[in-house]
């Protein structure tokens, strides 16, 4: 028995949704080990919204991940059934703050459906930064819905004409169209759980180097859970 490897779970919520979020600190017993695994893929851009390039992980280790987690998940959104739908990469967010696309500078979300569930497992060994959560100041959503999407989008327009579109770098805070309402460090090691159709962005420090190598770049493993019959949109987002 492993004395020395113990991961800590805590429950967190957030916003006026109090939607949960699951971090476990030290969840992989051998993360070099899943660095090493990491390190020996062919990476490539896999869609427009990530930020950087993936490789898709291997069927075993996205099933360890569902499996792992599945009672906990299933408890703590409220979840039911068999969750037998999963994607699960490998990737590395490589794009300088200075060459983002415009969507790649807003808070996302990694598709609709209160069923789906994403999770983060940050192994950056300098890892710095933070996975942050928003609300839409002027709907006052921080989850979508498919019944909420064209309003939003309607108003997300509207104000880019008011205040101009998002300046080229990660967001990072409070801006004149979303709130952050909630903030994790992205440790090494630290998995996140949380439901995919919540408004969420990836914070990225201004100077911090991004290779594509996970052995120094700033790299995870995404893994995307969910039981609704629609592929996930998108499955390339950012975390």
């Amino acid at each position: 028995m492993d004395r020395a490897w113990t991961p800590k779970i805590e429950i967190h919520r957030h916003g006026r949704e109090q939607q949960p979020v699951i971090v476990i600190d030290d969840y992989a017993r051998d993360p070099e080990q899943l660095i090493e695994e990491a390190a020996q893929q062919s990476y490539r851009p896999i869609g427009p919204y990530y930020p950087g390039v993936r490789a898709v992980a291997p069927p075993a280790l996205a099933l360890s991940v569902r499996d792992s987690l599945a009672t906990l998940i299933q408890k703590t959104f409220g979840l039911e059934g068999q969750l037998d739908r999963i994607e699960c990469y490998f990737s590395l967010i490589t794009t300088p703050p200075e060459q983002l696309q415009l969507l790649q500078r807003l808070p996302h979300f990694d598709g609709l459906g209160s069923q789906r569930v994403a999770i983060l497992h940050h192994l950056g060994r300098a890892e710095c930064g933070a996975t942050a959560f928003y609300r839409h100041r002027s709907t006052g959503f921080e989850t979508l819905t498919d019944e909420r999407l064209g309003a939003y989008n309607l108003a997300v327009n509207a104000e880019f004409h008011r205040y101009g579109v998002p300046q080229p770098g990660y967001i990072a805070g409070d801006t004149p169209i979303w709130e952050r309402i909630a903030r994790y460090e992205a440790r090494f090691n630290r998995l996140l759980v949380y439901r995919g159709a919540t408004l969420h962005g990836a914070e990225v420090p201004q100077d911090l180097p991004l290779p594509a190598d996970p052995r120094c770049g700033r790299f995870s493993i995404n893994t995307f859970i969910w039981r609704d019959e629609p592929t996930p949109s998108p499955p390339g987002s950012p975390p």
